[in-house]
């Protein structure tokens, strides 16, 4: 069993609810029914699941009145053996976004407080977008989570590293002294590993159990064509070929020395009129994390995003290697890489292990495009906190000038080195990135 996060999630939830279900959002096949599954066997003396993709037929519970007691009646008569613990019953509503009713109902069932709910959601930020659907999103009676593939820590773990060893490489990064050559070392070798294989469940479990790139490599490609598939049976029709042609140009964008997103990749001539849409399927979808380009480095970052810029980043970084092909694994594992496209894979590594953390990504280049900062973050004390990526240990001439401004305290360089301070930049080995906030 690979050690998740949300389990804890899960059972805070479950502690300090008042009148509410769980909805735990996310892209397909990031683990959200299996580790739902497993909270219900664990912590519950009755588990019931419905799966609205698996068996649609059971769409039929929410045909009538959506009541409490006739779902509940309902679900009592189409599935077998059934029992309603009270105050020990978990229902699962696997899929939702498939039953908008279902939805709908689960204002009534959090109010009725019998079962605790929790649903779950592959496609919400596209399915739901009709009219009658919105007008049945039970507002204050569901709490959003999200679902990613496994982070950096999470796949150390299912490596058999253990929550102390983590626990001292916090102290490092708290304490901002050198972690030892020989740790620093076997961390970023560890890092290069799971930028080659990714965080996908499926994929992360193969590689756990066998060591095998190969096997690994199967689980990306399977995973990448059930993607693929998912544009051509989700999307509207004029947007599959455009999605899909969006998502296949990321290997070209992040080769470029300036990974902004650009139409013209995807097609010679292409425009946001055309492919606009398509971006937002793809980020609605969960296939791909967009960072927005801010126009002014300063607090609050939202206030200065230009919507008509941006850089887009595969949610996995193992979906992203079977774009590239077998051979692209053994030059990450083995640090063979060079050149803008070193960069580009980096800087998408590091946007995944922000993503996790729950940062909102945002860069900054400048009109000349002589500088840049790759990530910018704003902090509680009202000043924005620059972070650079640097593959290898180049030189930060952008991130030097913005940390001589007054308004800003503090600078990260991420880099394939180790840790170190020089007045308000902070020097970190790339997968540090797993703690910053």
């Amino acid at each position: 069993m690979l050690k998740r996060k949300m389990l804890d999630t899960l059972r805070s939830w479950r502690a300090e609810k008042g009148a509410e279900c769980l909805l735990i959002k996310g892209a397909r096949q990031v683990g959200k029914s299996y580790i739902v599954a497993e909270f219900g066997r664990q912590d519950y003396e009755s588990f019931i699941s419905i799966d609205f993709i698996g068996s649609p037929d059971l769409k039929r519970v929410f045909d009538g009145p959506i009541d409490a007691d006739s779902i509940y009646r309902q679900i009592s008569l189409v599935v077998p053996g059934v029992r309603f613990v009270p105050g020990r019953t978990l229902l699962f509503l696997d899929e939702i976004q498939e039953c908008p009713r279902a939805r709908a109902a689960l204002k009534y069932l959090a109010l009725d407080g019998r079962c605790d709910v929790v649903a779950s959601g592959s496609l919400l930020g596209i399915r739901f977008k009709e009219e009658a659907a919105l007008a049945s999103i039970p507002v204050g009676y569901e709490r959003e989570v999200e679902m990613g593939p496994l982070d950096f820590e999470e796949y150390l773990w299912a490596r058999g590293y253990g929550e102390d060893d983590i626990a001292n490489l916090r102290e490092y990064y708290e304490s901002l002294m050198p972690v030892p050559v020989a740790v620093n070392q076997k961390m970023m070798q560890m890092l290069r590993e799971y930028l080659a294989v990714g965080g996908m469940p499926a994929v992360v479990d193969a590689f756990a159990r066998t060591g095998n790139f190969a096997v690994a490599f199967d689980e990306q490609s399977r995973l990448l064509a059930s993607y693929l598939d998912d544009v051509a049976r989700y999307a509207q029709a004029p947007e599959r070929v455009r999605a899909r042609a969006c998502f296949e140009s990321l290997p070209r964008q992040l080769a470029k020395e300036n990974t902004k997103f650009q139409y013209s990749v995807v097609e010679n001539r292409g425009t946001a009129r055309k492919f606009g849409s398509s971006v937002d399927w793809l980020v609605g979808a969960g296939m791909v994390r967009r960072c927005q380009s801010v126009s002014a480095t300063q607090f609050p970052l939202a206030a200065y995003e230009d919507g008509t810029k941006f850089r887009l980043y595969a949610a996995d970084t193992g979906v992203l290697m079977a774009m590239y092909g077998f051979e692209m694994l053994e030059a990450v594992v083995n640090n063979k890489l060079a050149g803008p496209m070193k960069g580009g894979l980096y800087e998408n590594l590091v946007a995944c292990m922000l993503s996790a953390r729950g940062v909102a990504l945002r860069y900054w280049r400048s009109q000349k495009g002589d500088r840049e900062i790759e990530f910018l973050v704003d902090s509680p004390d009202a000043s924005v906190v620059p972070i650079e990526v640097k593959a290898s240990r180049g030189s930060t001439v952008s991130l030097n000038d913005m940390l001589e401004r007054q308004d800003v305290n503090l600078g990260y360089k991420l880099i394939d080195g180790n840790v170190g301070r020089d007045g308000k930049k902070v020097t970190l080995p790339l997968y540090m990135a797993m703690f910053l906030k």
